[in-house]
């Protein structure tokens, strides 16, 4: 029952790590999307004939305005649908969470009632 208990708490502990990583993640993917909305509304601003550049490795290349719009938009949706992908993941983890101190309450429940009898 003991070893049981332990392999419950390591499982556990794995979970609580994920749902860790998945906030961090989760923290970089929402500035991302902040900075490119940004970047967004500020080529919004822009005149249709406005040079717009795009860094490519150390060089600067001139891009079309409406190809840098699609391009901004495109990243802004790719990254909200990651959002949204461990969104669900943040969910399935908590419920694995719940169900595994739900196991080792139950687990502790029963090696007290052990050692009450004995």
């Amino acid at each position: 029952m003991q070893r049981d208990l332990e392999s419950q708490a390591n499982a556990l502990s794995k979970i609580q790590k994920d749902i860790s990583k998945n906030h961090e993640v989760r923290k970089q993917f929402t500035i991302q999307v902040g900075e490119n909305e940004l970047v967004l509304k500020e080529l919004e601003l822009l005149n249709d004939g406005a040079n717009v550049y795009k860094l490519i490795g150390p060089v600067l290349v001139k891009q079309d305005l409406a190809e840098a719009k699609a391009n901004v938009k495109k990243r802004i949706e790719y990254i909200s649908a990651e959002l949204k992908r461990m969104d669900r993941a943040l969910k399935d983890l908590e419920e694995k969470q719940n169900s595994k101190k739900e196991s080792i309450i139950r687990l502790q429940q029963k090696m007290q009632a052990v050692q009450a009898k004995g």
